[in-house]
């Protein structure tokens, strides 16, 4: 099978009686940037979350590449979670970009990129870090891998954050609103990575307010409110010519 085929059936999510995701379907295709838009508490980035089971679903199941995630499937149907360990295995397939970075600050931007493949992977770190500086350079720090976290602005952190992401050769990379804790001079640096990660086939979700990148690189735009989707397309049905009131409204205010 194809990397990077994600699917999510009928999934469920909720906090007493919010319901945070209200079955939702929604199936990626190897190679697409999805752009998740939506109002805040709309859903976007618990379904994210859940996505690579940081965030557990109440019904329905996700799957990646045929294989369900953060569950297995009993003799009796029923579905049982899967240890920390496979968990963690599943993980290193699924990248996650999060909107405040989540570098440790401890490490330099070299081994925050290096951690996951050894740690998680068992990956030889001479090949690692070799893959590394790569990488780094790749998204423009080539000069920045002594550089702690505190030394860098927000932009060139966030790029390592994706480096980091891409180090363990994920299929699908998630990005929760890559920009936004990100001051505006700064965000187009991160986008421009996003667009060069794009154009290599990748698959990606990405959750963001951008609603130029979207127009420019996603293949599917998906427009969520109430922890439903609401609508989704291509970029120029949702975008351009949206056929519901509540995506016309939000475009109203954004545009």
């Amino acid at each position: 099978m194809s990397a990077g085929l994600v699917e999510v059936r009928g999934v469920h999510k909720a906090y007493g009686t919010l319901e945070v995701l209200d079955g939702i379907d929604l199936v990626v295709k190897p190679g697409e940037v999805t752009v998740i838009l939506g109002p805040s508490g709309s859903g976007k980035s618990t379904l994210l979350r859940a996505i690579n089971h940081l965030e557990k679903v109440d019904r329905g199941f996700i799957e990646v590449d045929g294989e369900l995630i953060g569950y297995r499937t009993r003799s009796d149907g029923a579905l049982q979670e899967l240890k920390e360990k496979e968990i963690l295995r599943q993980r290193t397939r699924i990248g996650f970009v999060f909107q405040n970075f989540n570098l440790f600050p401890h490490l330099t931007a070299l081994e925050n990129v290096v951690e996951a493949p050894v740690s998680a992977q068992g990956r030889p770190r001479a090949e690692v870090e070799a893959e590394a500086r790569e990488l780094l350079e790749r998204v423009g720090l080539g000069d920045k891998i002594d550089a702690y976290p505190r030394q860098l602005s927000g932009g060139q952190q966030q790029r390592v954050a994706i480096a980091r992401a891409l180090a363990v050769k994920p299929s699908v990379v998630l990005f929760d609103e890559p920009t936004s804790a990100l001051d505006p001079e700064l965000v187009g640096e991160v986008l421009d990575v996003i667009r060069d990660l794009a154009a290599t086939g990748t698959t990606l979700v990405v959750v963001t307010h951008e609603i130029g990148f979207a127009r420019e690189v996603a293949t599917t735009v998906v427009f969520m409110d109430g922890g439903r989707i609401v609508e989704q397309g291509s970029p120029a049905q949702v975008l351009d010519d949206p056929q519901q009131e509540r995506t016309r409204a939000f475009l109203d205010k954004v545009l």
